[in-house]
């Protein structure tokens, strides 16, 4: 059997950060896993910025409702939902997920979660594991999936080569150039095509 692993911000969704920076003019949560490779180190200098700034969970999922998934990404997943089984594999966190999942019909979602103080603070936050999106596609396969993986940040690169087969969805080009082996797609049509020619063999 077949399964697609997917990323989810920047491949069915817009950032949620590049969001939460337009929305408060914080500029410094611009950053993303596009930007920086280090995960934890991102992370934590996001929830800092935030308590710098006062901003609470719920700040943020003010921001979250207003966000739509990206243009195509709906019907480009129905369609592959028709021919695979698809598993969303994302850093992002529970209580950031819930309405985005909704829009995109409620796609299995495996994330992390985040610790909230009692004034509503993002206090820390809890990864299922280290490197999660690459042991989630190893796990799978151990069960005799056959796996493709797309992403399009550097902590999508791990799933990607550990896949049997997988591709790059509108990365940035320095992911591109350090990376000219994988395959690199711009459009949901390109994207579908790639998918389909893995699970046709």
């Amino acid at each position: 059997m077949d399964i697609v692993c997917l990323d989810l911000e920047g491949v069915l969704v817009p950032e949620i950060w590049i969001n939460v920076a337009k929305k408060t003019g914080i500029a410094e949560l611009r950053l993303t896993t596009r930007d920086i490779s280090d995960y934890d180190k991102l992370m934590k200098g996001r929830i800092e910025i935030l308590k710098a700034h006062g901003l609470t969970l719920s700040d943020i999922q003010d921001v979250i409702a207003t966000i739509e998934p990206l243009e195509g990404a709906l019907d480009f997943l129905n369609g592959l939902r028709s021919m695979a089984q698809v598993l969303i594999l994302s850093d992002t966190f529970t209580e950031f997920a819930q309405p985005l999942m909704k829009q995109l019909l409620w796609p299995t979602l495996w994330c992390n979660d985040l610790v909230i103080s009692s004034e509503g603070m993002i206090e820390d936050y809890r990864m299922r594991l280290h490197d999660g999106k690459y042991h989630a596609v190893k796990a799978l396969k151990s069960l005799n999936f056959r796996t493709f993986a797309a992403g399009d940040s550097y902590n999508d690169l791990a799933m990607i080569e550990e896949a049997d087969a997988g591709c790059l969805f509108r990365p940035p080009q320095g992911i591109v150039a350090s990376h000219p082996h994988l395959k690199s797609t711009t459009t949901y049509e390109e994207f579908s095509l790639v998918i389909e020619e893995f699970l046709h063999r």
